[in-house]
């Protein structure tokens, strides 16, 4: 089947800068993130640069990640920074109660962090403990990082061989507060937070944007209460919400590889409700704070399914099929459409753990379809959003309905405009016929990312079984753009002068 859609690009309009930080990570002690997915040490047989994998770092720092959060998540309630810095082998060994009850050696502690970051090109964002921490921990980890001066905290790190302060841009005042991070109430939390991020100061001149723990899904109460309470304290303000097939956290989430058209469908409607959810947290935001000085930052999303057969289940490793291409390209445009708010966003997570960028085994190493997406859509970063006029056909199955077409477009300073256009429908192609108002392109090209089976995926044995591939099928004739869309496929077009 084939359904025709027609589509204005306003080139002349347009509606603000597309932060680069929606592109941000998100690396967490858990499972094979950090230990063997990034950091190996120096001593192992794998080729790497001081203990960070060769391969890996190659091929995130591909990605031109912006931000990369750290060290989680659950875990960054119950972790305590000093045990993770001095020599390796005098470091408080810990067991990390939330993911799989592991032990945790700390050889990958704050200076690793932050020299990963430094590798990367990218800027740290850190998330404290106010789950299990103290005040004058959080306070003295900050200095520790970026005093410059005399002090105890700066004398520490220097002998620790960090003679200059780092750049501290991003830190998190707890994580998950409602719940891992010690099950409060809004109204515990909000005032947590106000005493807590009172003492998370700024030194010399790096300033400090400081993130609060925002509301679970679509709890609108713990927004309302931290807006109410903290505003004027905050930069911004967290979300979570993963995409599950099933919708049920306690029972199945059902399979990353093994599902049918009904999984794929409830798959994009239940990924489309970040929609629903930006907008309402939003309007709350903007009760207390009209002119937008805090931001929404939504430092955790992305696909959640069962563990893989076999393997641990607090590691939360899962597959990564064109099911999750079409997640990530889906969420990254609505982040788009809604970045006067929404300024940062951290897909979960970066290696070896749930939504995952590359996927590793011993000396291996694959990208995954949700790679190739953030590689595609890398054009728009800090990139000005255009207002893209349309009405997406409709997606139905059985008795639910939901638009078929996901669709973002930007420009840049060179002044190309990028297109990018997800059709979620599993059999159904989609004729696009695009009018340029306010525009003189003349050259078309792209890249499309599809296959014909829904649950295609790579493995180590077949690592391109999903990948790009150049798209020749859209045609420019003076303002007229002609392009037909495959079923369940991404597209990125770029049309230059």
């Amino acid at each position: 089947m084939l359904v025709m859609v027609k589509m204005t690009i306003h080139a002349n309009e347009k509606k603000g800068t597309i932060s680069r930080y929606l592109y941000g990570q998100f690396a967490e002690h858990l499972g094979r993130c950090i230990y063997e997915g990034i950091w190996v040490g120096p001593d192992s047989p794998i080729p790497n640069t001081e203990g960070y994998r060769n391969d890996v770092l190659e091929a995130l720092k591909n990605l031109r990640i912006p931000v990369l959060r750290w060290p989680g998540g659950c875990f960054a309630d119950e972790y305590h920074w000093m045990d993770g810095i001095g020599p390796k082998s005098e470091r408080a060994r810990m067991i990390n109660n939330h993911w799989g009850g592991v032990e945790e050696n700390n050889h990958f502690g704050t200076h690793e962090f932050l020299r990963l970051c430094e590798l990367l090109e990218t800027e740290p964002y850190i998330s404290g403990n106010v789950g299990s921490g103290t005040v004058r921990e959080m306070q003295q980890w900050v200095e520790y990082m970026t005093f410059d001066g005399e002090s105890p905290m700066a004398g520490l790190r220097k002998r620790n061989g960090q003679e200059q302060p780092w750049k501290l841009p991003f830190f998190g005042v707890g994580n998950e507060n409602w719940g891992c991070g010690g099950n409060m109430r809004p109204e515990y939390y909000a005032d947590l937070y106000r005493q807590f991020s009172s003492y998370v100061r700024n030194y010399g001149e790096n300033r400090v944007y400081k993130i609060a723990c925002g509301p679970n899904t679509d709890d609108y109460r713990w927004t309302e209460v931290l807006m109410r309470e903290a505003h004027w304290l905050m930069n911004g303000l967290s979300l979570h919400y993963y995409t599950i097939p099933t919708g049920n956290w306690f029972a199945s989430k059902g399979s990353a590889t093994e599902f049918g058209v009904d999984e794929w469908f409830s798959t994009m409607k239940n990924t489309l409700f970040m929609e629903e959810l930006i907008v309402k947290h939003s309007q709350i935001m903007d009760k207390y704070d009209p002119e937008g000085k805090v931001d929404l930052i939504v430092d955790e999303w992305g696909g959640w399914y069962d563990v893989e057969p076999g393997t641990n289940p607090g590691f939360l490793y899962q597959q990564n099929t064109l099911r999750d291409a079409l997640i990530a390209g889906v969420n990254l445009n609505i982040f788009h459409k809604y970045s006067k708010r929404v300024k940062m966003a951290n897909i979960a997570q970066i290696v070896n753990v749930l939504q995952a960028m590359v996927l590793t085994e011993g000396d291996k190493m694959l990208l995954t379809p949700t790679y190739h997406v953030f590689d595609m859509y890398k054009v728009h970063q800090d990139a000005e959003l255009l207002d893209v006029e349309f009405e997406s056909p409709v997606y139905k199955h059985g008795s639910q309905t939901i638009p078929q077409l996901s669709v973002s477009a930007s420009t840049n300073q060179d002044g190309h405009i990028h297109l990018s256009v997800c059709n979620l429908h599993h059999a159904v192609s989609s004729s696009v016929s695009c009018r340029l108002e306010g525009a003189d392109r003349k050259k078309v090209s792209g890249t499309i990312l599809t296959h014909s089976s829904l649950n295609a995926h790579n493995t180590f044995h077949r690592p391109e079984e999903v990948a790009p591939i150049a798209f020749t099928g859209a045609k420019l004739d003076g303002d007229e753009l002609q392009f037909e869309l495959p079923p369940a496929s991404v597209v990125v077009l770029t049309l230059k002068p």
